[in-house]
């Protein structure tokens, strides 16, 4: 088969209105993707987005979801190959990251983690799968993160849903091909935690990255369209973290 070439392709991008999402679905739109930037509660970051898309030359439209709700998984999917006439790319993006251990860990924080994310990139790609014809190329990938090969205690539930994440990429690349590739792509020290700036990145960076530097949003995105031009390249992890995961 063929690699996938971008132009006239259609993308759904979850959490795409801010941080590393907006910066993924931007990369795509000047590959010449269209897209659909999902938003949960940031509706003017979302709007912003698309406006941006579309000053590129690109198609572009905004679609709403609470993915903690299974019952909006499904029609988000339905409703961004019906409003955009075609759907390629899955990108599982949207996640919550909040801190607690093993001590911390309540039922609402460890549900909220595995409802979003784990449990919604499951079955989005359930429905995206659902929908790709026999004789059209077609990749998800999963925005994993370096902790679900070495986690972290502080982030105990966290850790095991980005765990679960890479497990669940392996499965759905033997499950969905030849049609669908499947992978992931785990990103370090990207972008400030809220309420940081960069100085916290360059502090990290300092003692726990072997390269000495904070990575950005522009070389995750550069893993991104790499993972979708391969065609030979599926149930892989790429490690985007300047070997943070191997320190």
């Amino acid at each position: 088969m063929s690699r996938m070439e971008l132009e006239g392709k259609v993308a759904l991008v979850t959490g795409s209105g801010v941080r590393l999402g907006r910066a993924l679905a931007l990369a795509l739109a000047r590959e010449g993707a269209g897209l659909i930037i999902h938003y949960h509660a940031s509706a003017d970051a979302a709007e912003d987005t698309v406006q941006e898309i579309r000053a590129l030359g690109r198609q572009a439209i905004r679609l709403q979801a609470d993915l903690s709700r299974f019952g909006e998984m499904r029609p988000l999917v339905e409703q961004a190959r019906t409003r955009m006439g075609r759907l390629d790319v899955l990108v599982n993006s949207a996640a919550i990251f909040q801190a607690a251990s093993v001590a911390d860990t309540s039922e609402r924080n460890w549900d909220r983690h595995f409802a979003l994310n784990l449990k919604a990139p499951f079955f989005l790609s359930q429905a995206f799968a659902a929908q790709v014809a026999a004789d059209q190329r077609a990749h998800i990938v999963n925005i994993a993160d370096w902790r679900g090969v070495q986690p972290e205690p502080e982030y105990l539930a966290y850790s095991l849903t980005k765990a679960g994440l890479l497990a669940m990429t392996k499965a759905l690349a033997l499950a969905l091909a030849p049609t669908i590739q499947v992978n992931a792509i785990a990103p370090g020290a990207i972008l400030p935690p809220p309420g940081e700036d960069q100085g916290y990145l360059e502090e990290l960076a300092k003692h726990r990255i072997p390269l000495r530097r904070p990575g950005s949003p522009a070389e995750v995105a550069k893993a991104l369209i790499y993972l979708l031009s391969s065609d030979f390249v599926t149930g892989e992890t790429l490690f985007v973290t300047g070997a943070q995961h191997l320190a």
